[in-house]
Order: C-alpha cells, then sequence, then structure tokens
C-alpha cells in the first residue's frame, strides 16, 4: 500500500514537471522570438497567426474531439454555441473598452482577452491528456509531454503576436501568455485526481477552444489584414497565413501523433 502511494505520489510529481515544461517553458521560448526579432514584423506575422489559429482549429482541435467520442453534429453544435459566446463576450469587452476611454483610461483590444482565454482552455486540456498518458505510462508521459511543448511552441509565438498587435506591452503580455500556460498544470493535477470526469468534459472544452481560436482569426484578425489592400502586401499575408497552417501540419506530421 505504501509502494502504491509513493508511486502514486512519484507520478503526480512528474505530472506537475511535464506540464511545467509544457505550458510555461513554451512561452519561454516562444517570448525569447516573439519579444526579439519577430516585432519588426508584426503586420505581416498577423497572417501567420491566422494560419497557425485556424490550423489548430479544424486539424487539430476538433478532429481531437472527434477521437474523444463527440459526434460530429454534436460538434457542430458545439462549434457554434462556443462562436455565439465569443461573441458576446467580445461584444461586452467592447462596451467596457469604450467605457473606458470615455472615461480617459487606457483600454487594450477585446481580443487579447480573447486569446488569452481560448489558450487557457486549450493548456487545461492538454493538462488532462498529459496526465492520462503518465497514468498509464510514465514514459508515454513523457512522449506526450515534449510533444505538447513542440506543437505549443508556434501557437504561442502567434499568440505573442496577437498581444503586441492588440497594445500590450511585452511584459504584460509575458505575464499573460506565462498565465494560460500554467493551466496546463491546472489540468494535470485535475487529471491526476479526477480524470474519469475530466476526460468527459474534454471534447467539449477542446471544441470550445477551436471557437475561440476560430472566432478570433475570422472575426478580429482578418479584417485587420484586409487593411493593407496593396498586391504585395495580399500575396505576403497570404503565404505567411499558408505557412502557419504549414507549420501545425509539419509539427502535426511529427510529434501530435505521439501526443
Amino acid at each position: 500500500m505504501a509502494l502504491q502511494s509513493r508511486r502514486l505520489f512519484m507520478v503526480l510529481l512528474q505530472i506537475l514537471l511535464a506540464t511545467l515544461v509544457g505550458g510555461v517553458l513554451s512561452v519561454m521560448l516562444a517570448a525569447t522570438l516573439a519579444l526579439t526579432w519577430l516585432p519588426r514584423f508584426a503586420d505581416r506575422m498577423l497572417a501567420y497567426a491566422v494560419g497557425i489559429l485556424l490550423a489548430f482549429a479544424f486539424t487539430d482541435l476538433l478532429p481531437e474531439a472527434v477521437e474523444q467520442g463527440l459526434d460530429a453534429a454534436m460538434v457542430g453544435q458545439w462549434l457554434l454555441a462556443g462562436i455565439v459566446i465569443f461573441f458576446l463576450l467580445e461584444k461586452a469587452a467592447l462596451w467596457r473598452h469604450d467605457h473606458q476611454h470615455a472615461l480617459g483610461r487606457h483600454a487594450h483590444a477585446p481580443r487579447a482577452t480573447m486569446i488569452v482565454l481560448g489558450d487557457g482552455l486549450h493548456n487545461l486540456v492538454d493538462g488532462v491528456l498529459i496526465a492520462a498518458a503518465f497514468l498509464a505510462d510514465p514514459a508515454l508521459g513523457w512522449t506526450t509531454a515534449i510533444a505538447v511543448l513542440a506543437h505549443e511552441l508556434p501557437q504561442e509565438i502567434g499568440d505573442f503576436m496577437i498581444l503586441l498587435d492588440a497594445g500590450l506591452s511585452k511584459s504584460r503580455a509575458l505575464v499573460l501568455n506565462a498565465l494560460s500556460g500554467a493551466a496546463m498544470m491546472l489540468g494535470g493535477v485535475a487529471g491526476y485526481f479526477a480524470l474519469a470526469g475530466a476526460q468527459t468534459a474534454v471534447p467539449y472544452v477542446l471544441v470550445v477552444a477551436a471557437a475561440s481560436f476560430i472566432y478570433i482569426a475570422v472575426a478580429d484578425l482578418v479584417p485587420e489584414l484586409h487593411r493593407h489592400r496593396r498586391v504585395g502586401d495580399a500575396a505576403a499575408q497570404l503565404v505567411l497565413l499558408l505557412v502557419g497552417i504549414g507549420t501545425v501540419q509539419v509539427i502535426g506530421l511529427f510529434a501530435w501523433h505521439a501526443h
């Protein structure tokens, strides 16, 4: 009995360490890139972020929700509900944004809140999946954590570009992304202590996270891209959008299958 308790305690410690690596280390690595040389390309890098968000939503999160047992019709219903929810959340954030300006206070674009919320949900689910892998086999758990780190990195870079474009300072963008990354540790602990119940909710949370990514990309970022109408700008945006999609696909080929 004591040996079993010790083994489970060691598994919990490994889950905490793995989710710290997957959630927070990915933010630090992304910050190294996004806060150094990438800001000079911020306008065009939004197109890259659009490609990443859409690719993660349609080729990663939604298929994973189906694999977790959610049927296609239910995925569609929850996706629509999620988009409506994020529309209402953004509308409320815009009203607050306007009120803050009317009072002479500084306020950031509502998309900053949306991207942090969506990324936090995604990281929460990743934490649950990492916990499930460790409870099955610690070796599988570490393989899963490495896979999560690999697919989190490009997404976190895209998130940083969006937060910086929304007007946040570098330090505030780093803190918000670190907090959303820490949600992976919360998911890991939840997965360890209540895995059956947590796993039941996983596909629904995945769809809601996908809804946030789709909404941000289509409702907020694409209109921003359309402000630049020159042929050269459009060509560069298309290339970067496709590169963003391609990044997710390449990461998926080499890492996500293990996850």
